[in-house]
């Protein structure tokens, strides 16, 4: 039988591949991206230019570089890029806490958004969220009913920011509540923005469960800003390339959840 060859990335895949080895390497030329996708210069040009074109990368003489750690880390598109199969991982088991009459706080994480767009699966319940993409995936389900929170909106973040009584926040108290952050070492989440933290950490409190989702990426490292101790959430839930020293760590200050894979 003839081989048949594997199937070259689609488009979004191999975006995706370029993005992670910039964000890793901090530049990458054309001549290793083209060898790494298997496509045509001109293919990798056209994919370069549509993400300069869209912020998240920057365009240099042969190649591509990362922007700046705190624009493309605030940037929602940017975001949806990474770690797309871990954020699906993470938003299985935590749909396993949500049941159907529950009302769901979930903030303007692309981790939150990947549960969002499991709820309609669990049948009536009600979302409040700061996220405009949570609204787009939940606005046409009729068995969700959508609250969104007030505050400035925010074009990067592609979301209301604003203090928990301003927002609205503050006159909620939900079943759930569920986040993600910048990043975490074993004791403690950190946040890179410090707007974004007085409402993230208002989200812990008003709910009478409070999740915090990470992939592996965002663990084992620190950002500017303390956001909260891991003892101040109920759950954590993780993937499985979180090291098993950090996890036996995690699990003596939150109860501590797995996913079955990325």
């Amino acid at each position: 039988m003839t081989e048949q060859a594997p199937a070259r990335p689609s488009r979004a895949q191999r975006q995706r591949r370029i993005i992670d080895r910039v964000v890793e390497q901090g530049f990458a030329s054309v001549a290793e991206l083209v060898e790494d996708a298997g496509v045509s210069v001109m293919t990798i040009h056209r994919d370069l230019d549509d993400l300069a074109g869209r912020g998240l990368l920057r365009r240099v003489h042969g190649g591509v570089s990362a922007l700046p750690t705190g624009v493309f880390e605030s940037s929602s598109e940017f975001r949806m890029q990474r770690q797309v199969e871990a954020k699906d991982a993470l938003a299985r088991t935590a749909l396993g806490f949500v049941e159907p009459g529950m009302s769901v706080l979930l903030d303007d994480s692309t981790t939150a958004l990947a549960l969002a767009r499991l709820l309609p699966t669990v049948g009536a319940v009600t979302v409040i969220t700061n996220y405009r993409q949570v609204l787009e995936v939940l606005m046409d389900q009729d068995e969700v009913s959508v609250i969104m929170l007030g505050g400035a909106y925010s074009r990067t973040h592609d979301s209301f920011i604003g203090a928990p009584d301003a927002s609205g926040l503050a006159t909620y108290a939900v079943d759930v509540s569920f986040q993600s952050t910048s990043t975490i070492d074993d004791v403690r989440a950190y946040h890179q923005e410090q707007e974004l933290v007085l409402m993230k950490r208002a989200m812990i409190g008003a709910g009478e469960r409070s999740v915090l989702m990470i992939d592996g990426s965002k663990v084992g490292r620190r950002s500017l800003h303390r956001f909260a101790e891991l003892s101040e959430f109920s759950d954590l839930v993780v993937t499985p390339d979180v090291p098993v020293a950090m996890r036996e760590t995690m699990a003596e200050h939150v109860r501590l959840h797995v996913t079955d894979g990325t």
